[in-house]
């Protein structure tokens, strides 16, 4: 299949053509692809501040916690749910891709895999990193592709937009989210907060595609060093919440117990 990237200009949505390592569209509007192997399609005007996204340090945080393999239980189950509905040969998206970790597990010789992210450092490590897939700079609320053009959209831990994300989608095409369900890290909360409260699972995030299949992945894992817990707790909305010392007592914890807690849904257009 022909591996080179389909982009739609983030400005005035034409068609991006490639040339040598530039994308441009009819109107001359023209994005460089990096020497990491990534382009930026984040205009400055659709920034809303100048490094948006996670900045270096939870980057590469982030990158050492999931090459430990603490959430392979995760990876083996979306890799099955692709092979069982997904179309092999198809586009894939990774929504909100980071550095790249889930992303690169969905490519398969004959599918075209992409993954975007507004923060530009895990871009830029993911595309080193990830040769087969490609990368970008861009906001989800605006995504530079065209109507129907994926097959299968993942989106873990990133914002849901459910319009967008639909837009983008082949009929019959597929969305996978995953959010964190109740107990999802409780015993790194009890750390932080005086009352570590239950994730709200209630609400589903997706009005109008049809869900065809839900499921919870649940397990204990024993983070061998308080680097890995400390890596972990910088991957989470309430790192900002924790104090000094508690960070200082988790940096000397070794096998440290914390429950791992997935909700994973299917949807189908």
């Amino acid at each position: 299949m022909n591996n080179t990237p389909q982009y739609q200009c983030p400005l005035c949505k034409n068609v991006l053509s490639f040339n040598e390592r530039t994308f441009s569209c009819v109107n001359n509007h023209c994005f460089d692809l990096a020497k990491e192997g990534y382009v930026n399609l984040l205009p400055v005007q659709f920034k809303h501040s100048k490094e948006p996204g996670d900045n270096k340090a939870m980057v590469n945080a982030r990158r050492a916690f999931l090459d430990k393999g603490y959430y392979q239980p995760l990876v083996n189950q979306l890799i099955s749910l692709y092979q069982k509905f997904g179309n092999l040969s198809g586009n894939v998206f990774d929504a909100g891709c980071g550095e790249g970790f889930y992303t690169h597990q969905h490519k398969h010789p004959d599918n075209c895999v992409y993954g975007i992210d507004i923060a530009k450092e895990a871009v830029k490590k993911a595309a080193k990193r990830y040769r087969d897939c490609h990368f970008s700079v861009g906001t989800l609320s605006q995504l530079p592709f065209n109507d129907n053009h994926f097959d299968w959209i993942v989106s873990i831990y990133a914002p849901i937009l459910e319009a967008e994300f639909t837009r983008v989608l082949k009929e019959n095409g597929y969305l996978l989210t995953v959010t964190p369900a109740k107990l999802h890290l409780t015993q790194l909360k009890q750390k932080i907060y005086h009352e570590a409260k239950e994730h709200d699972i209630e609400k589903e995030p997706i009005e109008h595609l049809t869900l065809i299949h839900q499921e919870n992945i649940s397990y204990s894992m024993a983070l061998e060093s308080g680097e890995d817990v400390l890596n972990l707790l910088s991957m989470t909305p309430f790192a900002f919440k924790a104090s000094e010392d508690v960070k200082q007592q988790l940096n000397k914890t070794n096998n440290f117990i914390c429950q791992a807690d997935f909700q994973i849904r299917l949807y189908k257009k």
